[in-house]
């Protein structure tokens, strides 16, 4: 597979080539694709962090395996360019945490992915499930699976529409502004990388933030999008979670590894409503509870598990419970 130069950004949804981590795409069999990925050495988000910065963060090649949702549907199911998409779940483990150690050079991965299940309406098909094995050399990374459904332009305008005159929200949302968090309370150096308020705890331990939406942000809104992007909710519950494993005693060092994550998406987070991130107290080596609530419901949920650098092969994670929307 070839790892330069990358796949045409419009492919991937990406505005800024820089922030294009896949390179090739060949197809075997019908189920079946590999992916090629190149990380940089350093990247202003993903590499922020007040750790050693020897290990590949595990939301980076998240991302990756995320871009290749657009490479399935668009290159090998033919969905035209234009459609809208929605994440409806996400979850990853990483097997093998020293598969995650930086060389002297970018880093060269191939993704394994294949498609375990198809959404279909009566006409067509309009989502799938992508299983993901993205490997570093002869070592498994991540392994990652992703649920997502797509709509044609006009349907996803008109859903949009509707949702947000039912809340009484203008048709262009402006994002609600705050005061961040201190990056070093959440594992950072940048406070422009900080997507929290700061938190503070109740009684019975939980942790509670803001989500705050900055839509200048160059990763996490490489494009403009109406709502919260998925990403964006991950990346707050990582934080928030990282504040209560902290408390917990969960982790020693200041910028754990993410080794197990599982998240559904609810419904739409808008980004000009409050979004009140939660994590609930976590014992010692469990997973810390998160939700995303937004005025008169749940945004999403996950459950996400920290590990010191030294850890040894971990658990995977099962999914937040589907609740059916009313």
């Amino acid at each position: 597979m070839q790892f330069t130069p990358t796949l045409p950004k419009e492919l991937v949804h990406r505005s800024a080539v820089e922030e294009v981590f896949l390179t090739d795409a060949e197809r075997h069999g019908e189920d079946e694709m590999l992916l090629a990925a190149r990380f940089p050495r350093r990247h202003a988000f993903y590499d922020d962090t007040l750790g050693p910065g020897d290990r590949l963060d595990p939301f980076l090649l998240l991302e990756a395996c995320r871009q290749g949702i657009f490479v399935v549907a668009h290159r090998y199911l033919g969905v035209r360019p234009g459609h809208k998409f929605l994440l409806r779940a996400v979850e990853f483990e990483v097997p093998d945490p020293a598969a995650l150690t930086r060389g002297d050079r970018p880093t060269e991965a191939v993704v394994t992915t294949r498609i375990e299940k198809r959404f279909a309406t009566r006409a067509e098909v309009r989502g799938l499930r992508l299983r993901f094995g993205l490997s570093i050399g002869a070592r498994e990374a991540l392994a990652a699976r992703i649920d997502y459904s797509w709509m044609p332009p006009e349907d996803w305008t008109s859903l949009r529409a509707r949702q947000r005159g039912a809340l009484g929200l203008p048709a262009v949302p402006v994002a609600l502004r705050g005061r961040h968090v201190e990056p070093a309370l959440v594992g950072r150096r940048a406070s422009a990388n900080t997507v929290i308020s700061p938190p503070r705890t109740t009684d019975d331990g939980t942790h509670t933030a803001r989500l705050l939406a900055e839509t200048t942000h160059p990763t996490l809104y490489d494009h403009w999008v109406d709502h919260v992007p998925g990403m964006l909710e991950l990346e707050a519950f990582r934080q928030l979670a990282l504040r209560a494993a902290v408390s917990a005693g969960t982790v020693r060092t200041p910028s754990p590894l993410p080794v197990a994550l599982a998240a559904r998406f609810r419904r739409f987070a808008e980004m000009d409503l409050p979004l009140e991130c939660r994590a609930a107290p976590a014992p010692p080596g469990a997973a810390v509870e998160c939700t995303l609530r937004q005025p008169g419901s749940v945004a999403a949920e996950a459950r996400i598990r920290f590990a010191d650098a030294d850890a040894g092969p971990v658990r995977a994670l099962a999914a937040p419970a589907v609740h059916r929307a009313a």
